[in-house]
């Protein structure tokens, strides 16, 4: 059972930064697949980035060029760095996993970022 822990959250003006991390319980260099989820109030849980371990990288169209995802499987961490931060980024930030086999998908507790205006 892999289990995930964020980090990184908290409360940041509109135009500001931040960086979340996400820390495996195990090696992540067979996780296929790593990412960041948000889930605003009252919204589905949607993807934001994700960074497979043969080096593919996806953003939502709405992050990109603001925010960085990278892995360091050496550290069993991935990373979300935020930039020029907006009220519509605010949101439960969610660590994901998906290993390739056995087949199986896991998340982290989540934690809060929040912008202001």
């Amino acid at each position: 059972q892999v289990q995930l822990v964020e980090s990184g959250g908290g409360f940041v003006q509109a135009g500001g930064s931040l960086t979340l991390s996400c820390v495996s319980s195990e090696n992540i260099g067979p996780i296929q697949v790593m990412g960041w989820y948000r889930q605003a109030p009252g919204e589905r849980r949607n993807v934001v980035a994700t960074a497979t371990n043969d080096g593919d990288i996806q953003y939502e169209d709405s992050v990109k060029g603001r925010f960085t995802i990278s892995r360091d499987d050496a550290k069993n961490t991935v990373y979300l760095r935020m930039n020029s931060l907006s009220p519509d980024d605010t949101g439960v930030y969610y660590c994901y996993a998906a290993r390739a086999w056995p087949r199986e998908d896991f998340w982290g507790q989540g934690t809060q970022v929040t912008v202001s205006s």
